[in-house]
């Protein structure tokens, strides 16, 4: 007989583990950029404000992603608490660089996820999770070319270089 509060898991336990440990990753970043684009923001630095506010939405977009995942495959997501996000930056180029050391976090934790899902033998963890590994890459090489403008424009007026910078 079946409950009326849970189905059977499909996921892994061990990976839902690790799962809910994304999702804590993914909300904090969504945070971090909240930070990064609230610091552009105050500096009309157009570009990177615009950026910055998309990538929150797209990290929380994430989480959510793997949230619904859980509960999906029978499992618990956990709702995360969120750990205080840095707000001081010292420069531009400093917010894009701890973008990418962020973006690089990420992956590895992916990686970890994916891993523990092969381990498991749990095929539909690993197949999800598919899509963030090449996410991942993309998000990273994003990032890489952001600062190579910053490389090409140095010496320029910081709103020259934000005028240059994609939004997306």
């Amino acid at each position: 007989m079946k409950t009326a509060i849970r189905r059977q898991m499909t996921i892994n336990p061990d990976v839902m583990d690790v799962l809910n440990g994304q999702i804590a990753l993914e909300m904090h970043a969504s945070a971090s950029y909240l930070a990064m684009a609230s610091w552009c923001d105050q500096r009309e630095l157009l570009n990177s404000k615009a950026f910055f506010y998309k990538q929150a939405e797209e990290e929380r977009a994430h989480g959510m992603k793997i949230f619904n995942f859980i509960n999906e495959t029978g499992g618990a997501a956990i709702s995360p608490s969120i750990p205080e996000v840095n707000n001081d930056f010292e420069s531009l180029r400093e917010i894009y660089e701890k973008s990418l050391d962020q973006e690089i976090a990420v992956t590895q934790s992916i990686y970890k996820c994916f891993k523990a899902a092969r381990n498991a033998d749990d095929f539909a963890s690993e197949v999800f999770l598919q899509w963030f590994v090449n996410e991942q890459i993309e998000e990273e090489d994003t990032v890489r070319s952001i600062l190579d403008v910053f490389d090409l424009m140095e010496g320029m007026p910081l709103k020259m270089i934000d005028e240059r910078l994609p939004t997306e």
